[in-house]
């Protein structure tokens, strides 16, 4: 069954969402961090369109296979993410899964200690604007380009 296409139906109403994308992309977070965020928030709502999306582009921009291979075992390989990373993949992880327990002190502290309030900004509305493409993308059945 086709879905509807948000961005042909409404485009102003994607405009909101791109120009988020476009201040965080200005606001100095690493375009690493930014794709394993991506990737990760994907994965855990099984978002095909997105998981494929951010991952080619992840790798076109040098991320390594392996590390988007064993992202969802992070915890497992910590020899591959830094401690910063893990910080991040961690509220990720918490922000994405809102709904099935608190987000800890310990979780955002362990974030904070790495970042300036910038970055942690823009991490966090990182984190919030993957969730809704996931959502949107879901929901309309975008298929895989």
């Amino acid at each position: 069954m086709k879905r509807i296409n948000i961005y042909q139906t409404t485009p102003e109403a994607y405009k909101p969402l791109l120009d988020l994308e476009k201040h965080i992309a200005k606001s100095g977070l690493d375009r690493t961090l930014y794709h394993l965020i991506k990737v990760r928030a994907s994965q855990i709502n099984a978002c095909h369109y997105c998981i494929n999306m951010h991952t080619r582009d992840a790798m076109k921009e040098g991320e390594t296979a392996q590390r988007l291979f064993l992202l969802d075992a992070w915890r497992e390989t910590p020899e591959l993410f830094s401690k910063k990373e893990q910080a991040v993949l961690a509220l990720t992880e918490a922000m994405t899964l809102i709904s099935e327990k608190e987000i800890t002190d310990e979780i955002y502290q362990e974030v904070e200690k790495h970042f300036n309030e910038k970055h942690l900004s823009a991490i966090i509305m990182g984190i919030t604007i993957i969730n809704a493409w996931n959502r949107i993308a879901i929901t309309t059945k975008m298929p895989l380009d």
